[in-house]
């Protein structure tokens, strides 16, 4: 358990539609709150709709506040790499476009590094069969995270037989990535 004076860190993953991702992300141990959003686009304050099209170009995202003291910016990495399949562009199953990209948006220089050596080990041990295909987008590029219209927040708490197009794959080992 955190001591309650470790400063909380962000971090910012789009792994398909975003209520799979948030249900599944929010129950992991040290994640304080969660919110879904949109990243990524050229549009300021963008709406579902527009998102939905993919004119905006940003993704649907989730926005993880954790405590470090209880889980690191590597495992909630691997856990995201667990969800979904990293090895499809611009698709998650049945739901295609750029705004279901697999993509992760370091908030700094630190996670971006981890990232981007999680990635090349995974593509190494080639632990999927085809390569990852997981876009490295740096908030700091990558523009500002949008908070998504409240109806979406916790979508499947509030709709449990809700959409969701996510399995987590217990069977995959990425225990020495």
């Amino acid at each position: 358990m955190g001591t309650g004076m470790t400063e909380y860190q962000k971090a910012i993953f789009a792994a398909g539609c975003f209520w799979g991702v948030e249900h599944l992300f929010r129950k992991q141990e040290g994640v304080i709150s969660t919110r879904v959003g949109y990243i990524g686009g050229k549009r300021p304050n963008p709406t579902y709709e527009q998102v939905c099209t993919g004119v905006s170009g940003h993704a649907e995202a989730l926005e993880v506040v954790f405590d470090p003291e209880v889980t690191s910016y590597k495992e909630l990495l691997l856990f995201f790499f667990k969800m979904h399949d990293p090895t499809t562009k611009d698709r998650q199953h049945n739901d295609i476009g750029s705004q279901y990209r697999s993509a992760v948006f370091p908030v700094d220089t630190q996670q971006e590094d981890i990232t981007a050596r999680v990635i090349d080990r995974l593509n190494e041990k080639n632990i999927y069969g085809a390569k990852v295909v997981t876009t490295i987008e740096p908030l700091q590029k990558s523009g500002p995270f949008y908070e998504a219209e409240g109806y979406h927040q916790d979508y499947l708490e509030k709709h449990p037989d809700g959409y969701n197009c996510h399995v987590l794959r217990l069977n995959l080992d990425l225990s020495d990535i």
